[in-house]
């Protein structure tokens, strides 16, 4: 098992409440409860696990460079650094994707164990493709109506048959373990809450796909950079 000090994507330092004990009004304030009629607007969670992708990717590559580790490649990393933040990229799947905003704090569970489970660390070589590969999985997962492999190829900035390796790749590497209890799902919803708490900043933004920056039906395309590791 490949776990090291590296793998941050969900750094739990400081140790979450029981779910029992987590007030309800979390799961509200994170969007992940139904607002009210007519009422619409971005679940805050996107914003929050956004922040903290960042700052987990600008501590590993902090690390990678004064250790001078060499990072494993993989399947997920891509030949350069893309060009958007990931709070874009973030944006751009839930939009597009139509996914319930829990989906994401899934996604984010599915990648801490992949971490976890592999010698991978988080950078803004990889941050991306493990983005839309776990969401995607996480849709498919929780909710009752998800889009094909296709659809989110095209959201992602992705090849249909590469996304279709990535997505084996995540769940042979995750020993197909999809299950989230409820326990585990409050603790990384604390998790996210106390990432807002902090008022982290993040100094510089980590780049991911090159994604135009309107959207438009005539052309709505993503471009990534290859895939080194097939």
């Amino acid at each position: 098992m490949g776990c090291n000090s590296m793998q941050l994507v969900s750094d739990m330092e400081t140790p979450a409440p029981e779910t029992g004990s987590i007030d309800l009004d979390i799961y509200r304030t994170l969007g992940l409860k139904e607002l009210r009629k007519g009422v619409f607007r971005t679940p805050r969670v996107l914003m929050l696990l956004s922040s903290l992708l960042e700052r987990s990717v600008q501590k590993n590559e902090m690390l990678l460079e004064t250790t001078q580790i060499k990072d494993a490649v993989t399947i997920f990393h891509g030949l350069r650094p893309p060009t958007v933040s990931i709070q874009q990229y973030v944006d751009r799947i839930f939009k597009y994707s139509a996914c319930s905003p829990s989906c994401f704090v899934v996604a984010n569970i599915y990648v801490d164990r992949l971490l976890q489970q592999t010698d991978i660390h988080l950078t803004s070589l990889n941050v991306h493709r493990l983005l839309i590969t776990s969401v995607m999985i996480a849709a498919k997962f929780v909710d009752d109506a998800f889009f094909n492999n296709a659809y989110y190829a095209k959201v992602g900035g992705v090849s249909t048959a590469e996304l279709n390796r990535l997505e084996m790749k995540f769940l042979f590497s995750l020993d197909f373990r999809l299950q989230v209890n409820v326990n585990t799902f409050g603790k990384y919803c604390y998790q996210l809450e106390k990432e807002f708490a902090d008022g982290l900043q993040i100094e510089r933004p980590i780049q991911a796909c090159r994604i135009k920056e309107s959207w438009s039906s005539k052309d709505d395309s993503t471009t990534c950079a290859s895939t080194i590791a097939r």
